[in-house]
Formats: C-alpha cells, sequence, structure tokens
C-alpha cells in the first residue's frame, strides 16, 4: 500500500484528521468474510474498538490466502538453529499443512473459539505453528517467554486459565540444555488453575518424563491422526492472544490484542514503516516470547508474504560475533531487525567488523532496531560498518506496533542518532507537562498519545477494563500514559529519554522490580530490599539489589558472601536466568518517603552517577549519605 508519491507529511495528517478513512482504506489490505463498515467504534469510549461488526481469520491472513492466490510453494519460514546446527524450511503450503494438524490437535483436546492456549517453548517452529493453529480455531494463546521459571509461569497460568498449554522438553542454548517440562510441572503444581492437557514436542536433547494429562507432539500431529481443522470465524474485535507484561506491582498485566485491527495495523506497517515487499526474507532477532517477536517474528511477515527467520541462538557466541552476518548471507536476508543490545554486543566482540567483512551481505537493504534507546556510538558504528540505513522505532508491549518510527516505506527522514524519528501514521504524540499542558518543542515531559489510540494497540487489559484505565488513561484526561520521558525538537522528532516507572529494561526485556524484590524478600534472614536498574553499556539496564537484614544478630563476611549467592540463586530460580542481579549489597536502612515509599529513582540516580533528585518528604536524608559510599557519591 506504500505510495512514494504521498508524503509523510500528508499520510500522517490524514491518519490523524480521518482515522475513519484512512484506516478502512487500510483495511483493504486485509482478506475479511465479513468486510468491515466502520473503523472506529467510540460507543464506550475511552475504551475504543476497531472494526466492530466485521468479522475474519487471522491465520487465513497469515497462509490460507498466500497458497489461493498461487504462492504455496514460496518460503514462508525459516528456522535456523545455530545452537544445534539444523536449518529447517517451510513453505506456504507445508506451514499451513502443519497448523491445520495443530489446531486439528487443539479442537480434539477440547479448545473451541474464545479458550486460552498458553504456549511455553523455545525458538522452534512448533511455536510458530501453535501460534497460528490457535489463530485458527479462534483460541486465545498466551506466549510465555521460555526464560521466566515455575512461579511466572504459574502466575500467568492463573491470571489465563487455559485449556491446553502446548510446551517443549527443553529449550538448547551454547552451554546448556534448559529443561522446560520439569518447570512446567512445577508451574502445573505452583497455580491454582488446573490443566486439562499438555502437548509436549520432545527433543533429541532431552526427552521429557511424560504424565498422565501430556500428549507426545509428534504422535497427534502424526498424518491421519486427527481432522486438520479449517478457519473458525471471529469477530475483529475478538482476543487473538493475550500477552503479559510486568507491572509494577500484584499480578501480571494481560495486553490483550484483537484479530481485526492487529491485522489491519501489522498488515499496513510492514509495507510503510519496514519497506518490506512479498517475496522478501526477515529476520526479526528477537524471542516469540515477547512482543517484537509476535508482531514482526510471526504475524507482519506472514501477513505481508514475507520468508520469516525464526533464529534459535544468540548475536555471539553461537559460535562467534558474526552469526547474524552468517544469516543475512545464507537466506538472502532483506530486512534485519533487532536490539541495540544485539549490536553492542556485536561490537564489543568484533569491533573492526572482521567478521562482517568474510560475509556477502549485498541483500540487506535496511537495519531496524528497537526495544531500548539507540545510542549514537551504536547507531553510528552500525551504519559504518553495514553501509545501510539503520532505523530505530520505539514502541511498546502494549501498542504492538512501531509509536514512533523512521517510514522507510513512505518517506526516509535524515537520522538523528538518539532519536526514533517521527510518529508514526495513527499515533497523536504529544508531550505533557505534570498539570496536562501541551509542552513546547525540546521541553521534557510524560510523552503521551492523545486517544483514540490506532488499530493493533491494546483495547484493554485482560478482564480488566478497570485496571487498564487507571494504569495508562487516568493520568492525563483523554491521553494515553507512555511512562516515558522525553520531548519533540523543532523538526517533529520524538526523542524518548527513559522511563518514568520502577519497571526495568534489560536487553529490550521489561522486568518488573516486584517479581525481583518478591525473590529476594521470601529469604529468611531477609528484612526488606529494593531492587533498582542500573545502566549497562551492553544491556542498557541490569538489575541490582539492596538488602536489608533481620535484626537480632550479627552477620560474618564469609556468611554474607554465603547469603548473598543464596538470593541470586532465588531470584534466577523464581523469576529466571534473565533477571540476574548485578551486585547485591547488604545496607542498614532503604530510603523512604515519610509514606513509606522507597525511593528506587534517587538510588538508581546515584548509582548510575548522576546529581540524585532528593524529595523533600524524605524521612531521614542521612540514609542517602550512608548509602553514598555502596552507590557512589552524593552532591550537597
Amino acid at each position: 500500500m506504500a505510495d512514494n508519491d504521498v508524503t509523510y507529511a500528508e499520510t500522517y495528517q490524514r491518519s490523524i484528521d480521518d482515522p475513519e478513512g484512512f484506516w478502512l482504506e487500510a483495511a483493504r489490505g486485509v482478506d475479511w468474510i465479513s468486510p468491515p463498515k466502520q473503523a472506529l467504534d467510540s460507543s464506550s469510549a475511552p475504551l475504543y474498538r476497531w472494526f466492530s461488526g466485521a468479522r475474519l481469520n487471522t491465520c487465513y491472513n497469515a497462509l490460507d490466502r498466500h497458497v489461493i492466490a498461487g504462492r504455496a510453494d514460496e518460503l514462508a519460514l525459516i528456522h535456523d538453529s545455530a545452537v544445534t546446527g539444523e536449518v529447517r524450511t517451510f513453505t506456504y503450503a507445508q506451514l499451513l499443512d502443519e497448523v491445520a494438524r495443530a489446531a486439528g490437535v487443539l479442537q480434539a483436546l477440547g479448545v473451541e473459539k474464545g479458550d486460552r492456549v498458553v504456549i511455553y517453548m523455545p525458538m522452534i517452529p512448533e511455536t510458530v505453528i501453535s501460534m497460528l493453529a490457535c489463530a485458527r480455531v479462534g483460541a486465545v494463546h498466551s506466549v510465555v517467554f521460555g526464560g521466566f521459571a515455575a512461579s511466572e509461569l504459574a502466575a500467568r497460568i492463573d491470571d489465563a486459565q487455559p485449556k491446553v498449554v502446548l510446551s517443549a522438553s527443553c529449550g538448547v542454548e551454547r552451554t546448556r540444555i534448559v529443561e522446560y517440562k520439569p518447570m512446567l510441572d512445577a508451574a502445573l503444581e505452583k497455580a491454582t488453575h488446573e490443566v486439562s492437557h499438555c502437548v509436549i514436542v520432545q527433543r533429541p536433547q532431552y526427552e521429557a518424563e511424560m504424565g498422565e494429562r501430556d500428549f507426545d507432539w509428534e504422535k497427534v500431529m502424526a498424518p491421519g491422526a486427527v481432522q486438520p481443522a479449517g478457519c473458525v470465524a471471529v469477530e475483529a474485535t475478538d482476543p487473538l492472544y493475550v500477552l503479559y507484561t510486568s507491572g509494577t506491582t500484584g499480578r501480571p498485566k494481560g495486553i490483550v490484542r484483537d484479530n481485526g485491527g492487529h491485522a489491519v495495523a501489522l498488515t499496513w506497517s510492514m509495507a510503510n514503516i519496514y519497506g518490506m515487499r512479498t517475496g522478501d526474507v526477515w529476520f526479526t532477532a528477537s524471542d516469540v516470547g515477547w512482543v517484537v517477536g509476535h508482531s514482526y517474528i510471526v504475524y507482519a511477515p506472514l501477513f505481508a508474504g514475507l520468508a520469516t527467520v525464526l533464529y534459535e541462538g544468540k548475536p555471539v557466541g553461537t559460535p562467534d560475533a558474526g552469526a547474524f552476518w552468517r544469516v543475512i548471507e545464507q537466506h538472502k536476508v532483506a530486512g534485519l531487525f533487532t536490539a541495540p543490545t544485539a549490536i553492542r554486543a556485536i561490537k564489543k566482540e568484533d569491533p573492526n567488523a572482521e567478521l562482517l567483512a568474510e560475509r556477502d551481505i549485498s541483500t540487506l537493504r535496511t537495519l531496524f532496531l528497537a526495544g531500548e534507546r539507540l545510542d549514537p556510538d551504536t547507531y553510528t558504528w552500525a551504519h559504518e560498518k553495514l553501509g545501510v540505513p539503520v532505523v530505530d522505532n520505539w514502541w511498546q508491549t502494549e501498542t504492538g506496533w512501531p509509536i514512533v518510527a523512521n517510514p522507510t516505506g513512505i518517506e526516509t527522514f535524515e537520522a538523528k542518532p538518539g532519536s526514533a524519528t517521527k510518529p508514526s501514521p495513527g499515533y497523536d504524540v504529544q508531550v505533557l507537562s505534570p498539570d496536562g499542558a501541551v509542552l513546547e518543542p525540546n521541553t521534557e515531559g510524560a510523552v503521551c498519545i492523545k486517544l483514540p489510540l490506532p488499530p493493533g494497540t491494546l483495547p484493554t487489559l485482560w478482564q480488566d477494563d478497570e485496571r487498564y484505565v487507571s494504569s495508562y488513561l487516568s493520568a492525563f484526561d483523554g491521553y494515553y500514559l507512555t511512562g516515558d520521558g522525553g520531548y519533540i525538537d523543532e523538526d517533529g522528532y520524538v526523542w524518548i529519554m527513559g522511563r518514568t516507572d520502577d519497571v526495568l529494561n534489560v536487553a529490550g526485556h521489561r522486568l518488573s522490580t516486584g517479581s525481583l524484590e518478591a525473590a529476594l524478600a521470601g529469604h529468611p534472614a531477609v528484612a526488606e530490599c529494593a531492587v533498582i536498574g542500573v545502566a549497562d553499556p551492553l544491556k542498557g539496564q541490569v538489575p541490582r539489589a539492596l538488602v536489608v537484614l533481620k535484626s537480632g544478630r550479627e552477620f560474618s563476611d564469609a556468611e554474607i558472601e554465603m547469603l548473598v549467592d543464596e538470593l541470586r540463586t532465588r531470584v534466577r530460580d523464581e523469576v529466571g536466568a534473565l533477571a540476574s542481579l548485578s551486585a547485591v549489597d547488604v545496607v542498614q536502612a532503604l530510603p523512604k518517603t515519610r509514606s513509606g515509599k522507597i525511593l528506587r529513582k534517587t538510588m538508581r540516580q546515584m548509582a548510575d552517577g548522576e546529581t540524585p533528585q532528593v524529595p523533600g518528604t524524605i524521612e531521614d536524608a542521612g540514609v542517602l549519605d550512608a548509602l553514598s559510599g555502596v552507590l557512589g557519591p552524593r552532591d550537597a
């Protein structure tokens, strides 16, 4: 749908002034069972909905329509495992066959339209097949990142209440095998919700022990074992998936993605934001457990008729810092989408890009980066070494597709390293002062989006409209609160300066301080604790813990060292390896306001070497002085 004769300014302004006409036109890129007669439904504002009354099937748009259009033998999915050395490819016809049979398995296990299915799998083709199979029968999938331990998985099972869990025996990493099935069994023991059946992909690296409710994927997927399922019609406003994102407190927030708006927005974005064309090979180096994996490994590239690379490995160490360049050369990749952390890791291992020089990456047109702020040094290195445009884009789990990006499919702007460029069509981005006034250019404030949000964004939280409104829509009337601070410059470029809450951004992945603190607080020696995210040149942020021990006894240095090791282990076991603590400091007290709020932001500023903002409501300023030797010097 990209039209180079139309400028970004014209496209953007039309999306804001005439969202009805703009998105109805974009909806023509989707195959509908009952086409939409209206785009925006404001009847329950601020709970806006898109394409109410229209009906479609997401899996049909990802697979069936391409097969029907004569593209059955073209590549759809390339699974490239750098840790096993295996490459598996699927044409659109082959992937459709697998998905239809997997959908038949779900129906045979009693899964119906609207039922939930939790998917707890590594980066293997069966994960993509499972997601599309759920979409095919109208079930709501909830993918849980394989790095999450049993307690985090259990919390998501209890909230989603799935009828079936699809999992695998293990994940494979460079130096170890991660046994998924025992973690799943432990999660099901912890969960209060009863799951009827589990289907397990047995990988050769580890054969899991099967229980009474468990089915072997290979056996139930054998040709003739089940009747392949057709596409079930769903409402555009019916949920496609629930993806949990860490909040600062309480149970995880289930981000809802609907079928209709999601299909329209992602199909539109692939051509207009990312500039990709049918038949291109697209490589998103992320994980399907995160929103980038949902949107741009699975759904958007298949909606657009691309071949999508599912990569099981790391940017470095599998086997070296040339892994991405090998994938690009081998599979003739046109677009690479990854996180700045990955490029920083590659740069650290191979600063002169000697491994890149060994590869032919001439098919690569663009490098896209998102997940955290793209620092100028990383931008410059990537642009100079790869010799292609480097496009930053900023978005969230909640939005599902870019809020701010350089729209390469419409008009490419000169990059300003550190800014993701301009708002994507459909997003009315404003920077607000605490009293809700729109700020002048170059004035930092709260980055917000004027309602309604465009299609493809979250319409609400899973079974919790009230929490959606209170979490996102209550701070400023008529606006969605992104939780990020920043400013818009005189050229309309958006600059995101960092989170305004206490959620950590570790290598592009959001982690709740609450879940880490809960793991620490469960230790019998811990009285209270706080986790802060401190700046890290590779990962963006890393979690650091400050712990106050229970009074009543003295601890020797050796005992404290042992205690620190136990606390690290607790966090890894209960939250996951991604949450590994960079440091654990035993302190006498934590700084608090008089109302008892721990001053995490102030401690984070001290740890990052910034001048800390000390609120007037602090209970005891002497606590900060005592922490200066631990966290760093504090200016008077």
